[in-house]
């Protein structure tokens, strides 16, 4: 009998990969999985930047190359990260992974030993929690509330707990809640981990997606002892299939990842970081991404004024400024697990909530995305789930 490692065998499979494949059928709804909109995609502008590359630099293209990443494309990564979220780095501070996701699972294994302690939003992203779960920490969720993390609960947790050695965040358009720190908890958050020397992964997959309000500086530019491991992607500004992503960190947490990024795949795809490299000195990256926050901010407002025509009352959703989510919350007595399983049968899914949280519980939430579904089909789907959930209503 074949024997697994203990690591593995503690293991399961994601919830919503697995719900992805029933939403594959083409009569489903699906507000599940947090895809872009494949219409979006700069299909032509891509094509022509691949046939450049061939043209220019083909064998160049199909041969190994650096683990770090291409120097052009880093630059650009630093040249971004500057104007958009305020970040001072260089190339030595970026290392190009295979999307963000692949950034995870390095945290997980530069910073956590069995038994230690990894500090996460209550809710947070379920990609996170199972691409730490390998590490076999203890994780211990930080209350929330509509403007993210509770900093009082942070250091409280922090000052009883111990081993605590590492916290995950996404403070941009949260997945799964959309929700986003204000600027004052930003600058406490820095205050208590610089107090505690803690190191922090920044997740900033949605942070160019901002539809109202004022845009919020990282959490890695307001960073003075290089404890903030910022990771970003080009998967929500560009396109998912490229599997390009980066982490931006000091040298010295940077050379870590490095080294298991050696020991992993030894590089990032050389063909897919030239052709986006290609890309953006041919193209306007910005004016594409203005183009799908367009999008994605009127597929919002109808996903949210339907919602409000049709869910019953005593059910609670959040209203992201950004980003691909919003969260709904259900009265307790009410199972999303059990919602879901009628919403299939009316041909409309999403995520029951209780994945998002480490510890489990929380079975009255769902995650809903709105990025991918047409105005139509949108305004279908929550007339649907709403005649579900007033059946589900005591």
């Amino acid at each position: 009998m074949v024997k697994f490692s203990d690591r593995v065998e503690q293991l399961k499979g994601s919830e919503i990969r697995e719900l992805l494949k029933l939403t594959q059928q083409p009569d489903i709804i699906s507000f599940a999985g947090g895809l872009p909109a494949k219409e979006l995609f700069p299909v032509e502008g891509m094509k022509a930047a691949a046939m450049a590359v061939m043209s220019e630099s083909g064998q160049e293209a199909m041969q190994y190359s650096t683990t770090d990443g291409i120097d052009s494309l880093r630059q650009k990564i630093v040249d971004r990260m500057k104007a958009k979220n305020g970040i001072d780095s260089s190339i030595e501070n970026i290392l190009i992974t295979n999307g963000s996701q692949q950034g995870l699972d390095f945290s997980g294994r530069v910073f956590l030993n069995e038994g230690d302690v990894v500090l996460m939003e209550s809710p947070s992203y379920l990609g996170a929690i199972n691409a730490f779960k390998i590490n076999c920490p203890k994780f211990i969720e930080v209350p929330t509330d509509n403007n993210g993390m509770i900093m009082e609960e942070l250091e409280k947790i922090i000052q009883t707990t111990e081993n605590v050695k590492m916290i995950y965040v996404i403070p941009d358009f949260q997945n799964p809640t959309g929700r986003t720190w204000p600027l004052e908890r930003r600058k406490k958050f820095m205050e208590i981990i610089n107090k505690y020397e803690i190191p922090t992964i920044e997740d900033n997959p949605y942070g160019e997606l901002r539809f109202e309000g004022e845009n919020m500086p990282s959490l890695k530019s307001l960073d003075t002892k290089g404890l903030v491991v910022f990771l970003g992607t080009f998967s929500k500004i560009l396109a998912p299939g490229y599997r390009l992503g980066w982490v931006c960190a000091n040298p010295e947490i940077l050379a870590k990842y490095n080294f298991v990024k050696q020991g992993a795949d030894l590089q990032p795809s050389t063909v897919s970081q030239l052709e986006v490299d290609k890309f953006m000195d041919m193209y306007n990256l910005d004016e594409h991404v203005a183009k799908i926050k367009e999008v994605y901010g009127h597929r919002r407002d109808v996903m949210l004024n339907a919602m409000k025509r049709e869910f019953p009352e005593g059910i609670e959703y959040t209203h992201p400024d950004g980003g691909l989510f919003t969260w709904v919350v259900l009265p307790e007595y009410m199972n999303a697990r059990e919602v879901a399983v009628k919403c299939i049968e009316e041909k409309v899914a999403y995520v029951p909530g209780g994945s998002f949280f480490p510890n489990g519980g929380h079975e009255n939430t769902f995650r809903m995305n709105y990025s991918c579904m047409p105005d139509d089909k949108i305004e279908q789907g929550i007339a649907s789930l709403g005649k579900v959930l007033k059946s589900f209503m005591k």
